[in-house]
């Protein structure tokens, strides 16, 4: 019996870290395909996972392409595998040319491109935001002259990740400047992105993710993970909780419409993350899809609350092997990221709580004397900690209680006539208008 070959496209970061850990756990070879410089910043322990390591460059698609599925076939690779979103077409590409399992390569970027992907929903009927695609700012000025956008409304990149670009706009004299958010390039790699921007209609509600795995076209849903975020002009996720729990009908309605963005976006074996908000009439509206597992901590999550390793089950997916997605506990767990009060340089933070029973992860991802600043992206967040528990309650006021009890201080920088940062956003648990992934 040969040992099976693993290659992750991109081994950087934590679910690939997990990941790539799991595979050696169980026996696997495991190799790496990243970019030229990116293997620099691999830590030793991540190294040491690694049987090997191509060199590519992401910016070239094609070039990545070739050189990926020729590395493939030589390594013998049982399994590709990536966690990271900006290269899931290229992912669902290279299953198909080695014949491994993988998603339909003919509709992926419609779960990448949230162009792409507002034309599949609209395909396929799922209920999601009126969406307006923006080639240049005279054509969002004429959008707006003709009365086609309303407020509020939420400006995005076409090909954005994390938040980054996204902006809630109330007024008409806050859309230049969302344009030049949105519009302003901000990819990994340096790989092209579509420059387009979109305008979508805010939807009011209380915003989940539903986190499924898709196996043969045939999807199991793991749970819905309850979002915690900030409010005003910028959306960023500071806390994620699971599972959790929806009135019987509502859960069955959000699961259906789930399982059609799934469909529509060409997902047939991966893990998916699929935004929903509910809305006060009981309705669902899929904002975005992922075909991937959550990030921000969520597999972690899933693992400490319900017993389910997401990492053995993707590998198990990616080989074409039955998953085991029964829960073996039925708990809670939820997450709490530390922002920044305002730009400037991270001074201290004291007060982080140590890791022990109920506290399983604690970790600061910003060094003393790094650039910081008020957070306008997932990416700006300093650091977590996680906290586990019998149920939600329990869980919820001790997350709240320690991040009480942290304090984070920056020496600003003059951002303002009087020197000081912008001020820190506020703090909406659960509610949130239309925004961009995790």
């Amino acid at each position: 019996m040969t040992t099976p070959r693993v290659l992750l496209l991109e081994a950087a970061g934590p679910e690939s870290g997990a990941l790539a850990a799991t595979a050696v756990a169980s026996g696997y070879q495991v190799y790496a395909a990243t970019q030229s410089e990116a293997h620099t910043t691999y830590s030793a322990n991540l190294r040491n996972l690694l049987a090997g390591c191509l060199l590519t460059d992401f910016s070239q698609p094609e070039q990545a392409f070739h050189d990926v599925v020729a590395y493939a076939h030589r390594i013998g690779a049982d399994v590709v595998l990536t966690t990271n979103e900006y290269l899931t077409p290229l992912l669902a590409k290279v299953c198909a040319a080695l014949g491994l399992p993988g998603n339909d390569p003919a509709h992926a970027a419609a779960a990448r491109n949230k162009a792409a992907m507002s034309e599949a929903f609209a395909r396929n009927g799922i209920t999601a935001p009126r969406t307006l695609v923006v080639d240049d700012e005279n054509e969002l000025r004429r959008l707006f002259a003709t009365e086609k956008i309303t407020f509020p409304c939420v400006i995005k990149p076409a090909e954005g990740a994390g938040s980054a670009g996204v902006t809630v706009v109330h007024d008409p004299a806050g859309l230049a400047a969302a344009w030049r958010a949105a519009h302003t390039p901000r990819g990994m790699y340096g790989m092209p992105l579509d420059p387009r921007v979109i305008v979508q209609d805010y939807v009011e509600g209380t915003e989940y993710s539903v986190e499924s795995l898709t196996q043969n076209g045939s999807t199991t849903h793991l749970c819905a993970t309850r979002k915690a975020v900030t409010i005003g002009a910028h959306r960023v996720e500071v806390g994620h909780s699971l599972p959790a729990i929806l009135p019987p009908h509502i859960e069955r309605a959000v699961h259906q419409e789930v399982e059609r963005a799934i469909t529509a976006v060409g997902i047939r074996n991966s893990a998916s993350h699929t935004e929903v908000m509910l809305t006060p009439d009981g309705g669902c509206t899929v904002i975005e899809i992922g075909a991937r597992l959550g990030a921000g901590q969520i597999g972690f999550l899933i693992r400490h609350a319900l017993g389910i390793d997401p990492w053995t089950a993707l590998l198990d997916t990616a080989l074409g092997h039955p998953a085991d997605l029964t829960p073996t506990r039925y708990e809670y767990a939820t997450v709490r990221f530390l922002t920044s009060p305002c730009t400037g340089r991270l001074a201290s933070v004291a007060g982080l709580p140590p890791t022990g029973p109920g506290v399983p992860a604690v970790h600061l991802r910003t060094a003393i004397g790094d650039a910081v600043q008020d957070v306008w992206a997932n990416r700006g967040r300093l650091g977590h900690f996680v906290v586990t528990g019998p149920d939600a309650d329990t869980v919820d006021r001790r997350a709240e209680l320690l991040l009480a009890q942290i304090t984070i201080e920056v020496v600003p920088e003059p951002a303002t006539p009087n020197g000081v940062g912008r001020p820190r956003p506020e703090l909406r648990p659960n509610r949130a208008g239309a925004q961009e992934g995790t």
